[in-house]
């Protein structure tokens, strides 16, 4: 290494950076967040071969590849499976912290949907809470259409 940058050292820019972009869903998760926005439902694909029911829903089948899928309707209350408290305030945070993300697991699926947990407090969320889904007044065909989970009433 060059004796040039001996004893300088490096210049440390502290920024934040905005990168907005815009995606297309794609048909399957496009059909998931219509159905959010203007029903309230919750909806996953199940595989006919498998016999498994798949939320967030997938185009295929994840275990099989089947392309027989069909989509089916599910009540929006589940079961935490993981979780996490997030005490720092980020900026890609939808809302301040602390913010409680969780895993959970829909009643009938077999995978976990990763959302956010409200109205209890970081101490008291427990693997294994039942919670249901609090829809957004204002639905505009994204996750957020579910405002977040909650204790099961």
């Amino acid at each position: 290494m060059s004796n040039v940058f001996k004893g300088v050292e490096p210049l440390v820019v502290k920024s934040k950076i905005s990168v907005p972009y815009h995606w297309w869903a794609g048909e399957t998760a496009s059909a998931f967040f219509i159905k959010l926005r203007d029903e309230q439902k919750i909806s996953g694909t199940w595989c006919a071969a498998c016999k498994k029911l798949f939320l967030p829903p997938r185009k295929t089948c994840p275990l099989c590849f089947s392309a027989q899928i069909e989509w089916k309707t599910v009540q929006p209350v589940g079961t935490v499976t993981a979780f996490t408290v997030v005490r720092r305030q980020l900026a890609a945070m939808p809302r301040k912290a602390p913010v409680i993300y969780a895993m959970i697991k829909i009643d009938g699926t077999e995978t976990g949907l990763l959302h956010i947990l409200d109205e209890v407090k970081p101490g008291d969320v427990k693997i294994g809470m039942r919670v249901e889904a609090k829809f957004a007044e204002v639905r505009k065909a994204t996750i957020f259409d579910i405002e977040y989970f909650r204790p099961a009433r």
